[in-house]
């Protein structure tokens, strides 16, 4: 591992005066080659979720003891700059975590305006940092990105970001696309826990190996690759995050210090009088696989299982439908659940199968006439040059049958005739003044197409 400075030497800037958050920006005041000015970093949009709205899950509500007293404390300790830097140093760790004012500030966030998400978040990861693990160990990752999500999403699976980023690792619909993820109408994997995590492993993986440098890494997974390369093209082909800084979006700004400010949180809490909100022990689950179409309330009326808990547990599924006839899905419920589905398997597919799943497979269109073309299904209309020849076609047609007829045989129907000649029933009749279907044998009648 290699060893760094106190203060970072390429952030050739410093900040002054006490955080003030104005939404989603901090606002700042920059000393930069002797001049000050003042200056807006974006908050990750974690950081601004309101704490109901993620203790509002069924997970967080049956797991996270929200009312038993803890020992978080109002008084947040103040400490010197050498504490904080020595802190981050004895984190075992791969990446880089370098301290500066800007970290300082995000610590001071957390630490401050923000304990009581960070108790929430500690207790959350209970349930993610084993998945995290296991994928980031899989793919021999720094486990220092485990701390990721927490900037990302706050440890909600059903983060959406105001540009449509979702779940906990906030996978872009193309990207989440690129990685394997499904998303559709009905199922959209960037929400499932477990599948997203080994998805951004190997986004993580891919971009490691363009840039070598994990804070370029994680600044990447936050704007994108093509923003990292425009700001590093522009600061003269340096591939160092804090030499880029000025050329990043103002989001990536606060996206790498207040990473380096969440891996500080989560190992120093204590030091900072926040405990983790109670946490219980979840029941255990275990997956079925669903090779039928299958709704929530199906499963909910049968098994005597909560509709909030099978869809907390599946958070994967937008409609509460599982499209299973397209391919097979895993259903996750708790393990006494799974022997009770097996041994009711069909009356649960069967169960008011046509009431919640109501999609018709074949309808009988009623009292429609059948046009005697076919039109292009590239176009609803023909184009100009199909009607011209089509019109030279039925023009040749009429002058080459001008004036033929046929004499109709004993036994013949117009229906025969119709086909002997290459015409129909309705153009013979309309042709000969037909109104029934009844002719006589040794009369003459015209041919016109």
């Amino acid at each position: 591992m290699k060893k760094f400075s106190h203060f970072y030497p390429i952030l050739l800037f410093s900040f002054f005066t006490a955080v003030q958050i104005n939404a989603q920006t901090v606002d700042v005041v920059v000393h930069k080659n002797g001049k000050s000015q003042e200056e807006k970093i974006d908050i990750p949009k974690s950081m601004t979720y309101p704490l109901d709205s993620l203790l509002n899950d069924w997970q967080v509500k049956n797991f996270i003891d929200q009312q038993k007293e803890c020992s978080t404390s109002p008084l947040n300790p103040v400490f010197a700059d050498s504490v904080y830097i020595n802190r981050l140093q004895r984190i075992p760790a791969v990446m880089e975590l370098p301290y500066n004012e800007i970290v300082r500030k995000f610590i001071d966030l957390y630490t401050g305006h923000m304990r009581n998400h960070v108790s929430f978040m500690l207790s959350a990861s209970n349930f993610y940092i084993p998945i995290f693990e296991e994928a980031l160990d899989a793919y021999d990752l720094p486990m220092e990105l485990k701390y990721l999500p927490v900037i990302e999403s706050s440890f909600n699976p059903s983060a959406v970001s105001r540009v449509g980023a979702a779940g906990l690792w906030q996978f872009m619909i193309y990207t989440g696309k690129q990685y394997g993820l499904e998303i559709n109408s009905l199922v959209d994997e960037r929400r499932d826990p477990i599948k997203s995590t080994w998805a951004a492993a190997r986004y993580l993986k891919d971009l490691y190996n363009i840039y070598h440098d994990w804070n370029l890494v994680i600044a990447a997974y936050n704007c994108g690759p093509n923003n990292i390369n425009k700001a590093i093209r522009r600061c003269n082909g340096k591939a160092d995050y804090w030499a880029i800084y000025n050329y990043l979006p103002r989001e990536t700004r606060g996206y790498v210090p207040a990473f380096i400010a969440a891996n500080y949180v989560m190992t120093y809490y204590c030091n900072h009088n926040i405990c983790p909100m109670e946490t219980n022990i979840p029941i255990s689950t275990d997956t079925i696989q669903i090779n039928r179409n299958l709704h929530f309330d199906q499963i909910s009326a049968m098994l005597n299982i909560s509709k909030k808990e099978i869809k907390s547990l599946n958070p994967q599924y937008k409609r509460d439908i599982i499209p299973g006839e397209s391919h097979t899905y895993a259903l996750r419920l708790p393990q006494s659940g799974i022997s009770h589905f097996i041994d009711h398997e069909d009356s649960i597919y069967t169960y008011h199968v046509e009431e919640l799943l109501p999609n018709r497979r074949i309808v009988e269109a009623e009292n429609v006439s059948v046009p005697t073309y076919s039109r292009s299904s590239s176009s609803s209309s023909y184009s100009r040059h199909s009607r011209r020849n089509s019109y030279k076609k039925r023009h040749s047609s009429r002058k080459h049958n001008k004036g033929k007829s046929h004499t109709i045989k004993n036994g013949e129907t117009l229906s025969d005739i119709a086909k002997h000649y290459h015409v129909t029933v309705k153009q013979l009749k309309r042709s000969n003044h037909i109104k029934g279907n009844t002719i006589r044998a040794g009369k003459k009648i015209k041919i016109h197409r």
